[in-house]
Formats: C-alpha cells, structure tokens, sequence
C-alpha cells in the first residue's frame, strides 16, 4: 500500500494519487534502451522509518522538501512526486527492501514471487541456501550454520560472480565496537569451517588467490529470496 505526496506541499496533508511501478531502466542514458523508448525519468526509492529520521533530527517532509529544493536548483523543469511506502509494523528486513515491495518496485515482486514458486519445490539433492528463513539445506538436510557462518555465506550469495576481498568481508560483517574483530587472516579460518560444513559442495565457495573469495553458483545449487532479503546495491 503506498500513499504519493505532492513535493509543492510537502509539510502539509498528504494528498494522494495513484501510483504506477514502471520497469527498471539504466542510468545510463538511452543507448541500452529499445528505440522506441527514452528515458523520461527516475525513483529514488529510501528506507527510512519515521524514528530513525527523528534521531537524525530530521522528518520525512523536511527531507522531502530538501530534495524538492535541490532538484528545483539543477533542474527547473522538473516535476516531482514523492511517494510514501506504508507497510505493517514489524515487517521484517531492511526498510530499503521494505519500501522497495511497498512500492510495487518491479524487481522486488519478482524475488518475492520466486521465493513463493521456490518454497513450493521440494529440493532432495545440492544446496539451498534460504535467505529469507536463514538456512541452508544440504541433500535436503538442514545444516548447523553459525550466525557467522551464515552471514559469510549469504554476503558472498548476494555478489554472485564478484571476487569479495578479504578486508570487505571484515569491514561488512562485524562492526568496530565488536568484541572479536578478526583480522584480514581469520576470515581464512571462518571460510575454512563454512566450506566444511558444505562438504562436498566446498566449490560454490572459491578462493581467488592474493585477492579474497566468490561464490560461483552451478546446477547442484539453489538460492530462495525473500522481501527482507538485504539488498547488494551501495551508493
């Protein structure tokens, strides 16, 4: 359920208007789009709850209105809309995530939908990695993956294809006030266990040598998202 605001009046009653998810389009301009279509625009989608811009000393509209500002500074001509996600108290994952199926962003419903066709599959052989119930079924068995472990696992999932350095890895998962910050080393150890515990499956899990680790994904292995699965995207 959303709720779209007009950016001229951000600090006043919200009036609503529909909303249409439209597909994602590179930014990149329109040398990667069909001929028949152009750019016309963009969505900025922020996961931000109400309380945590109130400690940030800010509100939703005060931000809204910011960006009115600023785009009416570069851009004179253009129109805005801003569009607020409204979504259940308690709903899982992270707000960006959150706002993204509120929203009916196209790319969100897809994974969320996959995740729904894939929970209907009864997977009996290779390795499922279940992101959105944060587990790990091997030949169909559930596997005694730490917390750590698991999140080793899934952050190297979500960058398929991507070699991951060892010092991203330490910088991602464990923050500075942590009582146990490995070194750059230790995430060797942390791999060493993750790849035991897949056994005969070790190899999703590559080593690049000199540089880090990266999961290659093959036929024996099976990835279910879900809408609180967190997002790979840095800006």
């Amino acid at each position: 359920m959303s709720n779209t605001a007009l950016l001229e009046h951000p600090t006043t009653q919200l009036r609503t208007v529909p909303t249409q998810a439209d597909t994602d389009a590179p930014l990149n301009g329109a040398a990667d789009l069909p001929a028949a279509r152009s750019p016309r625009g963009f969505a900025l989608y922020v996961g931000l709850d109400e309380i945590k811009a109130a400690e940030a000393g800010v509100s939703l509209p005060l931000l809204v209105d910011t960006l009115r500002r600023t785009l009416a500074e570069l851009a004179p001509g253009a129109e805005t809309h801003a569009t607020v996600a409204l979504a259940p108290h308690g709903s899982g994952g992270r707000d960006l995530d959150v706002v993204r199926l509120a929203l009916h962003e196209p790319g969100a419903i897809a994974r969320t939908k996959a995740a729904t066709e894939d929970d209907a599959v009864d997977v009996e052989g290779g390795v499922t990695v279940d992101i959105s119930r944060k587990r790990v079924l091997i030949d169909g068995e559930s596997a005694a993956f730490t917390y750590k472990e698991f999140e080793l696992l899934q952050y190297l999932v979500l960058r398929e294809g991507r070699t991951i350095e060892r010092s991203e890895l330490v910088s991602a998962l464990w923050q500075a006030q942590d009582d146990e910050t490995p070194g750059e080393r230790t995430i060797d150890v942390h791999v060493r266990r993750l790849r035991a515990k897949l056994g005969r499956y070790e190899d999703i899990v590559r080593t690049v040598r000199g540089i880090g680790y990266r999961f290659d994904r093959h036929a024996d292995v099976v990835i279910r998202y879900g809408h609180g699965t967190p997002s790979p995207d840095r800006f």
